[in-house]
């Protein structure tokens, strides 16, 4: 067997082998690494097909000579990258925080804006058009979010002869107002859920309005936007503190706190139409995404196409997409968002005037650049394409890699900065969009996104499966990440079936996120791999003394009695070594164990009976304690001998710590309110305080009934990750 396995490391590509081996017990042991190209890459290795294999212009068409982008992280990369394969020069934009960010470094020019705090830098319109101005930018791309969808500045762009690469300042404001936009659609023959047609004055109109309607609703901005500013009511008082806490996220994010109240669809598919048009009355829909999986109203895995459309619905949603853009004029690429529900009924949610995050699985399915038909159409041109041109050719997923815990509530931001980062680019069929390097900042300023790793398959499982070896192959340190919760539901058996709706993550995990729960076979396998850890972790430290190599001692043991506590869970091991590889009985099975255990690489390949699988060594804590990565979740193993192990059963156990008295911060935030003073006395789950963190609006409420005792942060106040704000004197029974 151990020929086999090593035959199979031999013969994969990129493998360099270490002229490291170690002759102790009997065993040689040779210790291989990948020789992987570890820098950032948006170019999806599909085999010998281009990315854009069906992208389509002029021969020697004109186009713009500079264009500015209005935006920062991963999606102006993105812009900067068609626009280099196009010839284009490039003009970023950055705050102070972002002057050695890599779209700044990645531009031709590059021009600072201001503090990082985004309504004096990104948001500025006045200093950005004096940039674009200075630069001689002919156009400007503004990605997605900030000034994407702002009227104003499109029309300022259009007072001083700038091309906006995107629609018209008119159809950006009929399709932005979520009022007037269902006016639109419903005249021009596009699907429309029930609800209230117009503004909510105030609180109790909104209950009036949603038992008029009769909940559930979904009461959410007129101008919003990314799951900001909505919340679901399923009776009068969630109603109204859904319509105090989206107003006041209305307010923040998007400057406009009108709001309205419709039907909410219970158990819905999430579906989008992407809608491509030209200045010339041409409009094409490029088929639909699955944006289902959502965690507070925003998405968290997208595919293209759907497992739920036919193709009698997804001609049916694309025209009437279409119908709704030339309705309002539009003249670049767009998205139509429907709720479906499961008789396949789809119903009008808002049209998104901008790129979307998830473009590149549109992109993988039709091999059209989007943002390449952005500047065609902005510039003037016609689209080439006829919509019997525009195919559904295989599948893709993107994973939006974020910073954040998904421990806490499906995800609380992180921030911090990444001491290790390595991406998946070195696997076919996978394409990595990011801003970031090792090196860079997670920040309290801007999205908390790292990533959007995007996977592509002949079909959906072989998209699937890749994305699953590409979550595995992603190195992050420094910041908490959601890489658990992603693999996860890539291998849940709904998911894989495509069973899902908006209400996935709640339905799957009713008690929250709790990593993955390792059956007895997979718990097998890590205490064999750990012990393998362990093991070559003893053989090399009798290789060298004070940072000298020396022979190896001749008193390591060629058999091991371990035992490996993973969790609370104790697992008995036996290992001995044989030639190449380590043989690991635990669990009453036998399993011969080899893999490539360069220090230098946190990934390692594994071959458990031939089988192989990739565990990231996260951490080494010292004396046998490591935090592994396997299936996605981290956990911390202990390797003992028997000595230590005995032992272990006379240390006293900790108690975990009881903190009802204690209002926490989940999450690296700004204190928006505090509802409370000192010595008022408050009951068990009333509002403290109100936390804004990524522009989301947080209530966090008392944990028992009690008196205030210190407040020890007031409005307007920064706060880290767990620092405490309220401490409550309970109550005495």
């Amino acid at each position: 067997m151990a020929a086999s396995v090593s035959a199979r490391l031999s013969k994969s590509k990129g493998l360099l082998s270490l002229a490291n081996s170690s002759k102790s017990c009997g065993c040689q042991f040779s210790w291989r690494l990948f020789n992987r190209n570890f820098s950032a890459s948006t170019a999806l290795q599909s085999g010998s097909k281009e990315l854009y294999w069906n992208d389509r212009a002029e021969p020697n068409e004109k186009t713009f000579d500079k264009i500015l982008i209005a935006n920062r992280g991963e999606i102006a990369c993105r812009v900067i990258q068609t626009c280099k394969r196009l010839g284009i020069n490039t003009v970023a934009i950055h705050s102070d925080v972002d002057s050695r960010s890599v779209h700044t470094l990645m531009a031709d020019e590059a021009v600072n804006v201001g503090p990082a705090p985004t309504s004096q830098s990104y948001l500025n319109m006045d200093i950005i058009l004096k940039a674009i101005k200075d630069t001689g930018a002919q156009a400007v791309h503004p990605g997605y979010g900030f000034l994407s969808e702002n009227t104003v500045f499109a029309a300022k762009l259009a007072e001083i002869g700038v091309e906006f690469i995107g629609p018209s300042s008119s159809s950006i404001h009929a399709m932005g107002d979520k009022i007037e936009s269902k006016r639109i659609a419903m005249k021009a023959g596009v699907n429309m859920i029930p609800g209230h047609d117009g503004e909510i004055e105030d609180v109790d109109a909104c209950v009036k309005y949603a038992n008029e309607i009769g909940y559930p609703v979904m009461i959410k901005a007129s101008a919003g936007g990314g799951g900001k500013g909505m919340r679901i009511a399923w009776n009068d008082q969630e109603a109204r503190e859904a319509f105090r806490l989206s107003k006041q996220e209305a307010t923040s994010s998007f400057g406009d706190d009108r709001m309205l109240i419709e039907k909410f669809i219970d158990n819905p598919r999430h579906i989008e139409v992407q809608v491509l048009c030209d200045k010339h009355g041409n409009a094409l829909w490029l088929n639909e995404r699955e944006c289902s999986i959502q965690r507070r109203n925003q998405k968290v895995i997208e595919e293209a196409p759907s497992t739920f459309i036919d193709p009698d619905m997804r001609r049916a949603m694309g025209e009437q997409a279409t119908q709704l853009a030339t309705a309002v004029g539009y003249t670049s690429a767009g998205t139509v968002e429907f709720l479906v529900d499961s008789k396949k009924n789809f119903y009008f949610l808002e049209m998104n005037t901008r790129l979307q995050v998830e473009h590149p699985i549109t992109e993988c399915i039709t091999g059209i650049d989007l943002v390449h038909q952005m500047i065609r159409s902005a510039k003037g041109h016609k689209l080439l394409h006829k919509q019997s041109d525009i195919p559904i050719d295989g599948w893709a997923f993107e994973c939006r890699v974020y910073a954040e815990d998904p421990y806490k509530n499906f995800g609380m931001p992180s921030i911090g900065r990444l001491t290790k980062y390595i991406e998946p680019s070195h696997l076919e069929k996978v394409r990595c969009d990011s801003g970031i390097k090792e090196g860079s900042e997670i920040s309290v300023y801007y999205d908390a996104m790292i990533c959007k790793l995007v996977t592509y398959g002949k079909t959906r499982q072989d998209a699937l499966d890749v994305m699953v070896n590409a979550l595995d192959n992603y190195v992050i340190k420094g910041v908490t990440h959601n890489i658990p919760l992603l693999r996860d539901i890539c291998t849940e058996e709904s998911f894989i079936t495509g069973d899902i709706s908006t209400d996935y993550l709640p339905k799957i995990y009713p008690d929250g996120f709790k990593g993955k729960q390792l059956s007895t076979g997979e718990n097998n396998n890590l205490a064999a791999m750990a012990t393998l850890i362990y093991i070559r972790d003893q053989i090399l430290s009798r290789n060298f003394i004070n940072q000298t190599r020396v022979p190896v001692s001749s008193d390591l043991p060629s058999v091991w009695s371990l035992s490996v506590q993973i969790g609370d869970q104790s697992v008995p091991v036996s290992a001995s070594c044989g030639d190449g590889y380590i043989k690991v009985e635990c669990g009453g099975q036998t399993m011969s164990v080899l893999g490539n255990l360069d220090f230098s690489s946190p990934l390692l390949e594994v071959f458990i009976n031939d089988q192989p699988t990739v565990i990231q060594l996260t951490q080494r804590l010292g004396a046998g304690k490591y935090r592994l990565r396997y299936l996605g979740t981290v956990f911390p193993v202990t390797v003992m001998d028997a000595f230590a192990s005995e032992m272990m059963k006379y240390m006293p156990e900790r108690l975990p710590e009881d903190l009802p008295t204690m209002v926490n911060a989940p999450m690296p935030g700004v204190i928006k309110s505090i509802a409370v003073e000192v010595g008022q006395q408050i009951g068990e789950g009333q509002e403290v305080c109100v936390l804004e963190a990524m522009k989301m609006q947080n209530s966090l409420v008392a944990g028992v009934t009690g008196k205030v005792k210190k407040i020890l942060f007031q409005q307007g106040a920064t706060v880290d990750e767990g620092d405490l704000i309220v401490e409550l004197e309970e109550e005495s029974k």
